[in-house]
């Protein structure tokens, strides 16, 4: 009898035991609002892996540059303050030219170029972060880039002289050859900077013209679809190999459903952004041959300047992409 009772004893205690083992909590700093398609997309993401993992794993999603401004997000993964987050690869293109290739205009212009171009960096991507101690989770690309302004611009001259606002390397050297001026200027800062007149003039995405309101202070958009930026999920390689199989397991399927669920969202909300645009009074222009002319010009120069400085890789990655076109 008492044996039986220590027994019972034993299988309880285990059992609580069991029952009270915390689970494994990370934080995911996002630089865009909930509404954003990639950060409802990670929330669906951050379900889809607690559910994987059956409880195991729990992560915090912290939007809207909450936790981590955008440009400190890829230093606070590395670093292991954020064990995964949120980025957009072309903001970190003086780090090496493997961040800046999406950001290039005029190189690929639509979706499934977007995604070939994608699939043809893809390895010497995972190995730039695998050397800076990171893991890359998935990608998902932002609709097309186009040009904010209030004034009618019919070839790139019309851009001189204007406040450019860059939120990456990319986007000023793009002011800098169009003779615009170059403001820094992260999303979550550019409602106010449009409101005071710091900027005059930006590419970006119907997305984030959407999220910012920018039809409150822009009434011009011109649908260059320049190129499709990627936003890129990454993980801190030590706290992704301290997760016991399951976790790991549970992220790379999340992750691979979010990829290609966030591809697939970020084109079918491509139409419906600028049509919430148009109907809030912007004007949605296609843009004249000769501005588009001048912009290819840039394209092409961006294209040359990385190539040069991406060496022999950088050169093969281009071929490759070009030859599956």
């Amino acid at each position: 009898m008492n044996k039986k009772f220590a027994l019972l004893a034993a299988t309880g205690a285990a059992a609580l035991g069991f029952n009270t083992q915390a689970a494994t909590t990370w934080d995911l700093p996002s630089a865009y609002p909930s509404t954003n398609l990639h950060t409802e997309n990670l929330a669906q993401f951050v379900k889809d892996v607690d559910t994987y993992s059956k409880g195991e794993l729990k992560i915090t999603l912290h939007s809207n540059a909450s936790l981590f401004k955008a440009p400190e997000i890829k230093r606070a993964v590395q670093s292991n303050q954020a064990q995964i987050g949120e980025i957009l690869l072309t903001n970190y293109a003086n780090e090496d030219p493997i961040y800046a290739l999406d950001g290039l205009p005029f190189l690929a212009t639509g979706y499934d170029a977007a995604w070939k171009l994608y699939q043809a960096q893809k390895e010497a991507l995972d190995k730039k972060l695998a050397s800076q101690g990171m893991k890359l989770l998935y990608t998902v690309a932002w609709p097309p880039q186009g040009i904010y302004a209030n004034k009618d611009i019919q070839t790139v001259d019309d851009l001189k002289g204007l406040k450019w606002r860059a939120y990456s390397p990319v986007t000023a050297r793009i002011a800098e050859l169009v003779g615009a001026q170059p403001v820094t200027i992260q999303q979550s800062e550019l409602a106010q900077a449009m409101a005071t007149g710091v900027v005059q003039a930006f590419m970006t995405s119907g997305s984030t013209g959407w999220d910012t309101k920018a039809y409150e202070y822009m009434k011009k958009f011109y649908d260059t679809q320049a190129w499709l930026p990627k936003n890129a999920v990454i993980m801190n390689k030590k706290a992704f190999d301290q997760l016991d199989e399951a976790s790991r397991n549970a992220l790379l399927k999340a992750g691979a459903e979010a990829e290609k669920r966030g591809w697939k969202l970020s084109e079918e909300k491509t139409q419906w952004y600028l049509d919430q645009l148009r109907k809030q009074g912007m004007e949605i222009i296609k843009p004249s041959d000769a501005l588009m002319k001048g912009l290819d010009k840039v394209g092409e120069t961006m294209v040359s300047e990385w190539v040069e400085r991406a060496g022999p890789e950088g050169k093969q990655i281009i071929e490759t992409f070009r030859a599956g076109k």
